[in-house]
């Protein structure tokens, strides 16, 4: 379990301000000056010697994606940094807490992972529906300026930069990075197709970096404290601590910080309280928010809580929003309605999403109900794959996954449905 003394998030519940004033006691800000003196390229090794990966879903090595930014910008094409605290996967809220209540420890994340790029700015890219957390993350941008930690010469360090702060209208889709870029260009928020890849154009035609809050948010304790204690917590390849936003079917719903690799039951037992009714009451898991496929009980007990531990069981870790669904869960109704948000969400722009995802959901309600054929279960399996991988962002992959991993671990139940109805109706026939 991580001590105390090792959490960077020290005011996520927010039982303290999240002024600058109390953020400053807190430790950010504390020779900012001097971190940024260390060098851009000693700070991108520091990130990578840390083991931090990406914190918003992909798990890609931040200090690797850093490095692929220019090393000399032109005048004509300066670099940017953008920040996705876009936040819409159901069952994901950890950014919202970070903004909310520790936003300076984003603010000056943004200017150390800025300068480390030679980017001139950083865009953060907020959530339409976080109305209170934006105003926040104004006031905060506003007391990083008023007190000399941004603009012009920041922290006296002689480098200039600039956070803007940008509110989205509420568009899942906006959360790709590259439908993000189009959207801050004032443009519909549509993936665009790849390469060019961001690093080499991306806003505005400039080299681009987009990272998730938490893994810029984290960067400035890892520098104070060393990659080696960042690196310390967790499996191989799985280094650090890590937000868990925990929802769903537990005595104490939560988002806390633990280190990384933390058992499943651990977790859940220190944190929560426990499952509802009992660990024999557990009947899923979905790990890492709701485009990431379902573990049943039995697996997931005692897996590490890592990217590598739950790809081993054929999900994944993603922003390690873990959903827990006890045995009073209609897991079928469930999956459904996450079809339903993926049809919903979906851009249009590719064939395979924009008709697929529309297809899914219309069978996933009528497995829902019982209402077809043992061999439509088959059928709707081979559409996932005919979605999966076949179109230019991941929405076509997380509309599917949920499905494939209903199918793979609830088959029985699909076809109790199925074989009920048909009695039913068969029953029915005789009488009349």
């Amino acid at each position: 379990m991580l001590a105390d003394k090792d959490r960077i998030f020290t005011n996520v519940y927010g039982f303290q301000p999240w002024n600058l004033p109390a953020a400053q006691k807190r430790g950010d800000w504390d020779k900012t000056k001097d971190l940024l003196a260390l060098g851009n390229d000693v700070i991108i090794d520091k990130i990578k010697a840390s083991g931090l990966r990406g914190r918003g879903g992909a798990g890609f090595p931040t200090g690797m994606k850093w490095s692929f930014m220019p090393k000399e910008p032109r005048p004509d094409r300066p670099n940017f940094l953008v920040i996705n605290a876009d936040e819409s996967e159901p069952g994901s809220c950890k950014d919202r807490e970070i903004i909310r209540h520790d936003p300076h420890k984003l603010i000056e994340g943004a200017l150390v992972a800025g300068f480390a790029m030679r980017a001139r700015a950083a865009y953060i890219y907020i959530r339409g529906e976080y109305i209170r957390e934006a105003e926040t993350l104004f006031a905060a941008v506003k007391e990083a300026y008023d007190a000399g930690l941004l603009g012009k010469n920041a922290c006296k360090s002689g480098y200039d930069f600039d956070v803007f702060v940008h509110r989205g209208a509420g568009a899942y889709i906006c959360g790709e990075e590259t439908a993000m870029l189009e959207s801050l260009e004032g443009k519909k928020g549509q993936p665009r197709l790849k390469p060019p890849f961001p690093a080499g154009a991306g806003l505005y035609g400039c080299p681009t970096t987009v990272n998730n809050v938490e893994s810029i948010a984290v960067v400035p304790t890892i520098l104070r404290r060393g990659p080696e204690w960042f690196s310390s917590f967790g499996n191989e390849n799985n280094k650090g601590t890590k937000l868990f936003q925990i929802s769903g079917h537990v005595n104490k719903p939560c988002v806390v910080e633990e280190a990384m690799s933390i058992p499943f039951r651990e977790l859940i037992e220190k944190h929560c309280g426990g499952i509802r009714g009992g660990w024999d009451n557990l009947l899923a898991v979905i790990p890492g928010g709701s485009s990431v496929p379902l573990v049943p009980a039995a697996q997931i007990m005692d897996c590490p809580m890592d990217f590598d531990g739950l790809r081993a069981l054929g999900s994944g870790l993603g922003t390690a929003a873990v959903i827990v669904m006890d045995k009073s869960t209609d897991v079928v109704r469930a999956i459904s309605r996450l079809s339903y948000f993926y049809k919903h969400e979906s851009c249009g722009q590719c064939t395979p999403c924009r008709e697929g995802t529309g297809w899914m959901w219309r069978v996933m309600e009528r497995l829902r109900t019982g209402d077809a054929d043992i061999s439509e279960i088959d059928t709707l399996q081979q559409v996932t794959k005919q979605v999966e991988g076949h179109t230019i962002c991941a929405l076509g992959d997380a509309a599917a996954w949920p499905i494939q991993g209903l199918i793979r671990h609830f088959r029985p139940e699909l076809e109790r449905r199925i074989n009920e109805r048909q009695a039913g109706n068969g029953m029915q026939e005789a009488a009349e």
